[in-house]
């Protein structure tokens, strides 16, 4: 019996090994991961939102619809980047970027207010979050900045100037709102690009210390953090206040046990736990589908980290390493920070569940970002080779995506003229060597010193020297 356990263990690893050998192994994962965070997400907020809906509109689906129609945008979303090239990606980072800009100066003036932050375009039936959009604009143009400098990155003012101080702008104007999560994320944005970039650790201590004291700093200036962070600390002293969502959670993660109370049969969304279909909807998922399913969203976000490091790990385009590493941890971390808060080990800070949580400009925003890091998997060596020789598949033909292009690197610059070693200290450099002289105007200097007449003098002196031989060749005077 333990044999054939262990040929069975060993037959199972050798499919495996020999599956994620594929050439499209990794786009194939992103395209699973994807499927199964978006189905899962539908479901949950069908399930969390049916009171709000309730309350709030016509119908128990009103919050649903809405996910939904945001779901068919993100889905377009999703093949658009899909089948656009990185490299015309990579070429409008920095307008993106700047644009990004305009909208977080514009939002300050023109935007609605929303839970305390005014960060929302409010257009009739359909809200959008500049935010979530300068998160990627900031990650395409700072690996587009920092693979152009990647011979000078040694050098500290290569590595900040201009990083640094357009992410700590962006920060200023996110802050100003004020989004804590925004800012948050957007720093996750930032070191994730300085460590793949290679930036020294004692880079990261000092800004982890610099980051410690704004947090005390930002904490101290404003009476909600405050508050918030004590109820972190002791969320029983306020149990019906600031303490409610945090203490909530907890009962709904412990009422779910192992399997569950069943899909739908939540008790926590009935106004028990506030935005329970936003940023509270993994503590639902506890309470309905129990231990299995909170491992099941865990267990998706750890395949997406796997995935997304291998892709820039098999990558040879330094931009698209970059780009894929860094949208892999922003994702990841955007959903560790989530769930840390709502078990309780971090702060409350707004962070919605990636793919999960209700949102219109998130869930687009997020799409888009999936179909970025499928494109870069297209763009594996192994996977360019097989797609265009073998042609694009059943999947790409269905969306009908083109051949991904080969990697050319840039070729280094020839020098102008070669280098001459340099001159002996007093040695006069001969004619026919000095740079920028051509033959012609060497024959021309010739001619002219041969039609100069030399003084009498000069004779004398020459006619002396050649009488008497030099002390150096064994004469003395």
């Amino acid at each position: 019996m333990r044999r054939q356990e262990r040929r069975k263990r060993t037959g199972f690893f050798t499919v495996l090994t020999a599956w994620l050998g594929r050439p499209l192994a990794s786009f194939h994962l992103v395209l699973a991961v994807f499927g199964l965070l978006t189905v899962l997400g539908l479901v949950m907020v069908l399930s969390a939102s049916s009171v709000v809906s309730l309350d709030t509109g016509p119908s128990v689906y009103t919050v649903f619809k809405k996910q939904l129609l945001f779901v068919a945008i993100g889905s377009v979303a999703f093949w658009v980047a899909l089948r656009m090239p990185l490299r015309l990606m990579r070429q409008f980072s920095a307008p993106a970027l700047a644009a990004c800009f305009g909208m977080l100066v514009l939002v300050l003036i023109v935007g609605k207010e929303f839970y305390g932050a005014r960060s929302w375009f409010v257009v009739g039936p359909v809200s959008f979050q500049p935010i979530e959009v300068a998160k990627l604009a900031l990650v395409l143009w700072g690996a587009h900045v920092l693979v152009q400098k990647k011979a000078l990155l040694h050098q500290y003012r290569h590595l900040l100037v201009p990083l640094v101080p357009v992410a700590l702008l962006m920060f200023a104007l996110v802050m100003m709102q004020p989004d804590l999560g925004g800012t948050v994320t957007l720093i996750v944005v930032l070191f994730a690009l300085l460590w793949f970039a290679g930036a020294p650790m004692r880079l990261f201590g000092a800004a982890a210390i610099g980051g410690l004291g704004g947090i005390v700093t930002l904490s101290l200036t404003e009476g909600y953090r405050i508050a918030r962070v004590l109820s972190f600390l002791d969320p029983e002293a306020d149990p019906t206040g600031k303490g409610l969502q945090g203490l909530q959670a907890k009962y709904a993660l412990a009422d779910g046990g192992l399997l569950g109370k069943g899909l739908g049969q939540g008790q926590s969304k009935w106004e028990y736990l506030p935005n329970v279909h936003n940023d509270f909807i993994f503590a639902l998922i506890g309470e309905e589908l129990g231990f299995l399913g909170c491992a099941l969203v865990l267990g998706l976000f750890a395949m997406l980290a796997v995935t997304g490091l291998r892709i820039a790990a098999r990558n040879i385009d330094p931009w698209i390493r970059m780009v894929a590493a860094t949208v892999t941890v922003w994702l990841v971390a955007q959903a560790a920070i989530n769930i840390a808060y709502v078990v309780g080990l971090l702060p409350v800070t707004g962070i919605t569940l990636p793919m999960i949580s209700a949102g219109g400009s998130s869930i687009v925003v997020t799409m888009f970002v999936f179909g970025i890091l499928a494109n870069c998997a297209r763009h594996e060596p192994e996977s360019v080779a097989a797609l265009r020789s073998q042609g694009p598949g059943r999947f790409g033909r269905l969306m009908k995506l083109p051949a991904p292009d080969v990697y050319n690197p840039p070729q280094k610059r020839k020098p102008v003229r070669p280098s001459t070693p340099p001159r002996a200290t007093g040695r006069r450099e001969p004619a026919t060597r000095r740079a920028g002289t051509s033959e012609r105007q060497l024959q021309e200097r010739r001619r002219t010193r041969r039609s100069v007449p030399v003084p009498e003098h000069r004779r004398r002196s020459a006619r002396g020297r050649a009488g008497h031989p030099r002390a150096d060749e064994g004469g003395r005077h």
